[in-house]
């Protein structure tokens, strides 16, 4: 189905077809933005680099410096601002809501800034930022606001003297999926996986077509909602970076603690956790993932892995179409993964009823690691990553399932969860490579077989935690002619 191609003609079409939408992704790896997430970098290279300046690296260079700073550099930007009373900063700017004292405050992440205040009208202008948006904002410096609070008779001042005035988002928000759906007519089965795979920063003529399909399988979480993935792989094949660098609608548990307020629902605070605020929650490094109460945050996501719908305390019956991704690293010998994969989980995830519950095991372990940025990283023109980004968030309110029962038949002992698990991988990744919803039934084929294997790599591994449980058995499907 997929085969190799002439990569110089691809740009001519990418660039024809897409126009502005598109970016030299060679020049997305410029050292003045190797700090940002790849998707504001791409945002300000496109931005620059249109200009018509000669002299577009350099301007760029000079706002990224200024505008964002070494974390290390907190004190000069804070004496900056005292000053010259305000500042200029690129953030991915947080807002929240404190009811006991009728306000906004302000999370500035690079400079560690938890109480920096927000204008009202800004958070009714852009209200995305109450779950964190990045652009540029103006904050001024107002001390006559700290004078405000002692004249009231109180000695402790609850607040940064800093006020988000101006801002301009670096999202892209008046897009239109109609262009992202009909642009894939111009293209070929094999050029439109390259040119997805080049827009996420990747080199496509590095990979087999079966390693292709397994980095494209990596974005069904961000365009079908409700998909729990694995993935287990050796370091440095690209699995966090492409969660971190690709959207700005996920978030990422690298290890560490994580509480159900923060998953789930916020009691003291009454705000809605990662689960119900992003399209992707990411569980990195697994092995070294901690629950603050683990008998209830294990609990309320299996109830979740099942439905999307939530509950803990005041909150009733939420529901979110957040996807779940669950990624591990894996050490590897000359025959493949040292010892079972089970042996690579940890405690929480040991249990079957979870395991069943999560759709697909993506084996990352079949990917090469990136090496050399000359040879594994993408050149010639890509889809902007910003764009990419916000056609995944938008498609993932469309539904290829109906597609997928007039083009598949799955045969087997199936049970329910196996069902549903490959018909909504199945709709993803036909989201992904025929958006316009075309195909010929010989393209299936080999993107089936690899979407039952995924399931497949979840019944064995059920099967090994519990031979009479889950005996076993083969899973497999075919195209209807």
């Amino acid at each position: 189905m997929i085969g190799g191609g002439n990569l110089v003609s691809l740009d001519d079409k990418v660039l024809r077809v897409f126009g502005e939408l598109a970016v030299d992704k060679k020049l997305a790896r410029l050292e003045v933005v190797s700090r940002l997430p790849r998707f504001i970098a791409e945002y300000l290279i496109s931005r620059y680099q249109r200009s018509e300046d000669r002299e577009w690296t350099a301007k760029l260079a000079k706002v990224v410096e200024e505008y964002y700073p070494d974390p290390r550099d907190k004190d000069k930007v804070l004496s900056k601002a005292k000053r010259e009373g305000r500042i200029t900063l690129i953030d991915e700017f947080k807002a929240t809501v404190d009811l006991k004292r009728n306000m906004y405050f302000l999370h500035i992440p690079n400079l560690q800034i938890y109480d920096a205040l927000i204008s009202e009208s800004l958070v009714s202008r852009y209200e995305r930022i109450l779950s964190g948006l990045w652009g540029i904002g103006v904050l001024e410096y107002m001390p006559t606001l700290v004078e405000a609070v002692r004249s009231r008779g109180r000695e402790k001042v609850f607040f940064t003297p800093l006020i988000l005035e101006e801002f301009e988002p670096f999202q892209v928000y008046n897009i239109d999926v109609s262009t992202f759906i009909e642009g894939r007519y111009e293209f070929s089965t094999w050029e439109w996986i390259d040119l997805l795979i080049k827009s996420i920063g990747l080199n496509p003529s590095v990979y087999s077509s079966r390693q292709k399909l397994l980095l494209l399988f990596r974005l069904v979480p961000l365009i079908e909602g409700n998909v729990n993935l694995m993935e287990l792989g050796p370091r440095a094949t690209g699995k966090t970076y492409l969660y971190r660098n690709i959207s700005y609608y996920t978030r990422i548990y690298a290890g560490g603690t994580v509480s159900a307020a923060r998953l789930f629902y916020d009691m003291r605070l009454r705000l809605l956790g990662d689960l119900g605020t992003r399209d992707v929650v990411v569980f990195d490094e697994i092995a070294r993932v901690r629950f603050t109460n683990p008998d209830e945050v294990v609990a309320k996501l299996k109830d979740y892995m099942v439905d999307g719908f939530f509950e803990r305390g005041t909150l009733k019956r939420a529901h979110s179409d957040c996807s779940l991704v669950f990624m591990g690293n894996i050490e590897l010998g000359e025959e493949g993964v040292l010892g079972s994969i089970i042996d690579y989980l940890p405690s929480f995830m040991r249990d079957t009823a979870l395991i069943d519950r999560v759709h697909g095991l993506l084996p990352g372990w079949e990917l090469p690691k990136i090496m050399r940025s000359d040879v594994h990283l993408a050149s010639g023109y890509g889809l902007a990553v910003d764009y990419l980004s916000e056609i995944l968030h938008r498609m993932r309110a469309r539904s290829f399932e109906p597609l997928v029962e007039q083009s598949v038949e799955l045969v087997g002992d199936y049970t329910i969860r196996d069902e549903k698990a490959v018909k909504k991988l199945l709709s993803g990744i036909l989201k992904l490579i025929f958006p316009h919803g075309e195909f010929d039934r010989s393209e299936l084929t080999e993107i089936v077989s690899l979407t039952v294997e995924l399931r497949q790599n979840i019944v064995d591994m059920l099967s090994e935690m519990s031979p009479s449980e889950f005996p076993r058995k083969k899973l497999s499907a075919r195209v209807i002619a």
